[in-house]
Parts: C-alpha cells; structure tokens; sequence
C-alpha cells in the first residue's frame, strides 16, 4: 500500500527589487527631512541671529539650486561607481552638514552648510535616485514604483515637519537640525546591508522581467562622471522634447519647493496663523501629496503622460492663483480645500516625465537626462525661493509671488502638449 506524500509548500520569497524598493524609499524620506525643514526654521533662525529674509531665503537658494544641479552628476557617479557607496556617502554627507549647523555663527556658515553640504548630499539622493532603481530593479508596476519614490519627499516632509516645528518652537532649531542628522546617520549601515546596484550584481532579474528576454544594454562602463552627465546633456539638447521637459520641470520647481516648500510657512504667520498650524498643514498637504503621486504613477501605466501633465500643470496654476485670497488668522474651510487640491497634485508631475524621458531618451539614458531635467526643476525651485523671499522684504506680502507661479503653471500646461507621442520624430535629433 503506497502513501502519496504531498510537497511541502513554501512560501514565496520576497523579491529583491522590493528590498531595494524600501531602503530607496527610507534615503528618499531622509533627504527630503532636513530639506522640509528649511521653511520652518527661517524665522527661528531670524530670530536667533538677526538675518534678514534676503539672507535666509538665500541660503535655502542655494541649497536648491546645488541640489539641482548635482542630480546629473550624481547619475552618472551611480552608473560608474554604483548605487550602494554613492548612497551611502550621500547620507554621511547629509549627517555632517546638518550636525556641523549645530555649532554655526555666521551666515556664510549657513549657505556653506546649508547650500553645498546639505545641497550636494541631498542632491545625489534626489528623485533621479529613485529612476534609476526604479528603471532597473522594475519592469512590472515600474510607473506605481516612481510614484511611490516621489511621494518620498511628502512622506519625509510628513513625518519630519511636525516634529521639527515643534522642536523649533520649543528647546530650539538646534534639535530639529540634530534629529536630521541622526536619522540621516543611522540610514548608513542599512544601505550597505540591504541596497544593491543592479539585479545582475545579486544574481537575479528585476521584477517582472522575461528571463528569456534580453537584458537592456549596460551603461559604457569606465567613462567619467562628468564626461558621461556633458555628453548627456548636449546630444539631449538637439531635442526639443528636452527642453520642454527642462522648461516645464523648471516651472514645477518653481511652484513647489521654492515657493510653497520654502515659504508656505512664512506667508500664512504674515496673515496670523500660527507657525506649528501653517507647518502642520504643510505636513496635510504632503499626505494628499502621497495619494496624489502614487495615483499619478497607476495612470502613467495606463494614460499618456503629456495629458497628465497637463491636467497637473493647469489645476496646480488656479490653485496658485487662488491661495493668497484664502490665508487668514485662523484655517477656513476653503484653505482645506486648497491643502486637499494641491496635495494631490504636488509632485504628480513626476511619474509621467520620467516615462517621457525613458520613451524618449531610451533606458541608458533616461536616469541622466532626467537628471538633468530635475537640475532645471531645483534651479527653478532656487530661483523661486529668492524671488518670493525679495517680494516679501520689498513689498511686504506674498502676492507677486503667488500670482507669477500660477501664470507660469498655466503656461507649462500648455507647452507639454508640444511633445510628439511617441519618440519617432526625435530620435534622429537625438
């Protein structure tokens, strides 16, 4: 008499790529932290020292702009050195700009610090970081994925901002600057232990992957960070698919982290809010930002991004043109309506322009070209963050500042429709 035995079911293993999904998405919330909390500490940093606005907005400036523009480099660093060591230097780096705050004077200290510790660290853990691991660790769900990497920076400014207000209100900026640090620091070991550089480098393939297909080229290996991010840059630039992804992307910073990012706190205490209120409802509009953005990453599966793009463009201008008649004293019931439209659409926009890098560009190219679109999108972002800064000291209010980013989404909702659908009429451009 025979006994069948059944097998013993296992349960499936966790992919890689997910792992390398989850400490992606903790350096992502780490950068995004000290960056959240420039807008709460302007004041208390005012107060302490005796800086003007022109000064403390310029500091934050420069941090954007160094931000931006270190992207492209950093992608090309990657490429070359991998992702794991640049990472974790990249954290380190954050960890000693903001510890080092701890013990400033001076205001060169702070744009030293601020702008090119902070700017350069940051920088290399943007969301060019996030495409690429997304590009090579992703071939199912890849556009959820981005969209997951970009609600980063809102899930970072959601668990962060809060508590740094509150530090900053209480026992001081100084502890706000130090929880940054350590957070920062502690994120080293896991990325070394959890992060890999590629599929191929743990001896598998990303997720969803044909194993019958061939793999995407490689990267031409030992060429210099810089000649790589050049040579980018100037066979992109023969395509005006680029520089409307450079301009529009730009118009993007502008309206976000240079304005609302950097000064959202400031202009809603100019109209009597108090400063942990106007920070907490910052903190909202990141959690409808998280929403917005993974919704963005579902649809760019599914819908063409150059209509996304302009949907995103043209609601974030009337909600811009809108906010300076809602701040007051106290939070009505239309602001909340202002926190939930514009969360949703705060970094929306970047799911489907890295899509149109990729379909545009190609797979070796699309993690340097979209750096290089991001770069544009922090030096609008920088730029904005002085602009708004100089309206406020030289006129008193915000209002120049609100209305000139609502015209230029409007703008960049209409210039994105100038992109061809698919990348035929460039390619011999490019």
């Amino acid at each position: 008499m025979s006994v069948s035995v059944e097998p013993r079911r296992t349960r499936p293993r966790i992919h890689r790529a997910w792992w390398v999904a989850a400490i992606t998405l903790c350096a992502l919330m780490a950068a995004a932290g000290f960056r959240s909390s420039t807008g709460a500490l302007l004041e208390p940093l005012e107060e302490e020292f005796g800086w003007s606005r022109g000064v403390t907005s310029g500091a934050v400036s420069l941090n954007l702009i160094v931000y931006g523009l270190t992207a492209p480099f950093a992608a090309a660093l990657m490429e070359r050195f991998g992702l794991r060591r640049v990472v974790a230097v990249s954290l380190t780096l954050v960890a000693i700009g903001a510890g080092l705050t701890l013990v400033m004077d001076a205001a060169w200290q702070l744009w030293v610090l601020w702008g090119f510790a902070i700017g350069i660290g940051t920088g290399s853990l943007a969301l060019v970081f996030g495409a690429i691991v997304a590009n090579r660790w992703f071939v199912r769900h890849r556009g959820v994925v981005v969209g997951v990497f970009s609600a980063a920076s809102s899930t970072g400014q959601l668990i962060f901002l809060p508590s740094i207000a509150a530090l900053a209100d209480g026992p001081g900026w100084r502890w706000a600057a130090g929880l940054i640090a350590g957070f920062a620091l502690l994120l080293v070991p896991l990325v070394l232990l959890l992060l890999a550089d590629s599929p191929a480098a743990v001896g598998t393939t990303a997720y969803g992957a044909d194993p019958e297909a061939p793999p995407e080229p490689a990267p031409t290996p030992g060429r210099s960070a810089a000649r790589v991010a050049l040579t980018t840059l100037r066979e992109s630039a023969r395509s005006k698919v680029f520089w409307i992804l450079f301009g529009t992307f730009w118009i993007c910073g502008w309206s976000t982290n240079g304005l609302i990012g950097t000064h959202f706190i400031a202009a809603s205490h100019d109209h009597g809010l108090p400063q942990t209120t106007a920070a907490g409802l910052l903190a909202l509009i990141g959690v409808f930002d998280i929403v917005g953005t993974i919704a963005s990453g579902w649809l760019t599966d599914r819908v063409d991004s150059r209509y996304l793009l302009f949907v995103y463009y043209l609601f974030r201008g009337l909600s811009l043109l809108a906010v300076p008649y809602l701040l007051a004293d106290v939070v009505h019931p239309s602001l909340f309506v202002f926190i939930v439209f514009y969360g949703l659409d705060w970094v929306a926009t970047v799911p489907p322009t890295v899509m149109l890098c990729r379909a545009h560009f190609g797979a070796v190219r699309a993690g340097v070209v979209f750096g290089w679109v991001f770069a544009a999108h922090m030096v609008g972002a920088g730029v904005a963050a002085s602009f708004a800064g100089l309206i406020r000291q030289g006129t008193g209010d915000y209002l120049l500042a609100w209305l000139t980013a609502g015209a230029l989404c409007v703008a960049a909702a209409f210039a994105v429709l100038a992109i061809p659908r698919t990348a035929g009429p460039d390619a011999a451009e490019r």
